[in-house]
């Protein structure tokens, strides 16, 4: 991996209007020696939350334009806890299934994330939602939003 002179802190949400049905996310990037902020948001209409916080995730660590090391805060525990817990190396092990042999759900976007942290040095961080965590608050508004504008027809 090359040498990681960038810090960068992810926060990131997702939200989802019925499970599934129309969603949305939200990530904020701080860059703390700079102080420079960015927002982003999407959403889809007709997917699900763990769908959304990943999307998250990924559209974030997408912007970072060299290898970062990056402390990522999300309230997501199934996207925490599959970098954190080993459960990503398990799935690649068994072909992308489960340990009840079922196909991980996501396969698509857990690729591309697997891929990003191969370019980003990536701290998992898990923080409860809806806990008044500033930036969590943040990125819970930008997903809603989204999900506001499909249900209005104004599609991200």
């Amino acid at each position: 991996m090359p040498s990681l002179p960038t810090e960068v802190t992810i926060y990131t949400d997702g939200a989802c209007s019925g499970n599934p049905g129309p969603g949305g996310w939200g990530a904020i990037l701080l860059h703390p020696s700079s102080g420079k902020e960015l927002r982003l948001s999407g959403g889809a209409e007709h997917t699900t939350n763990n769908r959304m916080e990943l999307c998250a995730a990924l559209e974030a660590l997408r912007r970072l334009k060299r290898a970062t090391s990056v402390t990522l805060y999300s309230d997501s525990k199934y996207l925490v806890q599959a970098f954190r817990e080993g459960w990503l190396a398990k799935w690649q092990r068994n072909g992308w299934l489960t340990s009840q042999k079922k196909p991980v759900e996501n396969v698509d976007l857990w690729r591309q994330l697997v891929e990003l942290t191969k370019l980003h040095k990536v701290h998992w961080e898990y923080v409860p939602g809806h806990s008044n965590y500033l930036y969590n608050e943040l990125c819970d508004q930008l997903a809603r939003a989204e999900v506001q504008k499909i249900k209005e027809g104004k599609g991200s």
